[in-house]
């Protein structure tokens, strides 16, 4: 090896230059896999937060429901018995209506965040991907 007229380092040697290929392609493997790992990571997160909405909103629905068939039955009543009474139907249908809502609006939260485009990896498939162009590049 012959030392550099600038800087007076020697030239690195074909055996150097794989080793030091081999390391940063084996760094460059070990962080772009611990990126995809963290990536994963919060997208599961973000698949049980969508969980628990639709849990939860699959348990107010479900008393919102409970709540509607008591205003049918207070209709029926009503319309079987006595009409002399001030409509007692009326509050729980207004109040199972809205429980309903509020459920329908935390189901569908929930559905649009277990979409299959939101739990894809996206940073970490880019990052591969300029990695395997510039790997490309330097083979040339």
């Amino acid at each position: 090896m012959q030392p550099d007229e600038v800087t007076g380092k020697k030239d690195p040697s074909l055996a150097g230059l794989i080793t030091d290929f081999t390391r940063e392609l084996s760094t460059l493997v070990r962080q772009e896999g611990q990126l995809m790992k963290a990536e994963l990571s919060e997208k599961v997160s973000e698949a049980g937060a969508g969980v628990s909405s639709l849990t939860i909103g699959g348990a107010i629905l479900f008393a919102g429901f409970l709540i509607l068939l008591l205003a049918a039955v207070a209709a029926l009543n009503d319309a079987l018995g006595s009409f002399a009474v001030d409509n007692p139907w009326l509050s729980p249908l207004i109040v199972g209506s809205i429980v309903a809502i509020i459920g329908v609006v935390l189901l569908q939260k929930g559905r649009s965040n277990l979409k299959a485009k939101n739990l894809v990896p996206k940073k970490s498939g880019d990052s591969l991907r300029r990695d395997s162009e510039v790997l490309r590049e330097h083979l040339k």
